[in-house]
């Protein structure tokens, strides 16, 4: 009866491997490259936490925070990128949710290699919330 059971739990494992195989490279799937990562630390006082990645999905560049993403709050926070400090011209938008998984589109015009930190930064007080190293 063990070889039994054995025998059709690998059978089905086996078709489901062959199904998401199917399923994940149909047309129109899209696989994200992972081009940089790290983790936020807060800043000015802020507990901020959580991981970070910019993903290239095809043609486009994505921003990505993770389900474990969590801030306590401040007025005006804003998304960009930095090397050795804040880059208005890289601002994204406006944060989209305290805590929990958001993504932004990284603008064409950014060349993402070129940064090393993503910022969390109040526009309202020019005051940095949050800051990833990003590598």
């Amino acid at each position: 009866m063990v070889s039994t059971f054995r025998h059709r739990l690998s059978r089905t494992a086996a078709a489901g491997v062959i199904a998401t195989f199917i399923v994940g490279s149909g047309a129109g799937a899209s696989f994200a490259e992972t081009l940089k990562s790290g983790r936020f630390a807060g800043a000015s006082g802020h507990a901020v936490s959580g991981s970070v990645i910019i993903e290239r999905e095809g043609n486009r560049t994505v921003l990505r925070f993770g389900p474990d993403f969590s801030f306590d709050g401040a007025p005006d926070p804003k998304i960009a990128l930095g090397k050795a400090g804040y880059d208005p011209a890289t601002l994204m938008g406006p944060l989209k949710a305290d805590n929990g998984g958001q993504s932004y589109d990284v603008p064409a015009r950014l060349d993402v290699a070129a940064y090393d930190e993503v910022w969390i930064w109040c526009e309202e007080f020019a005051v940095p919330l949050a800051m990833a190293k990003i590598e």
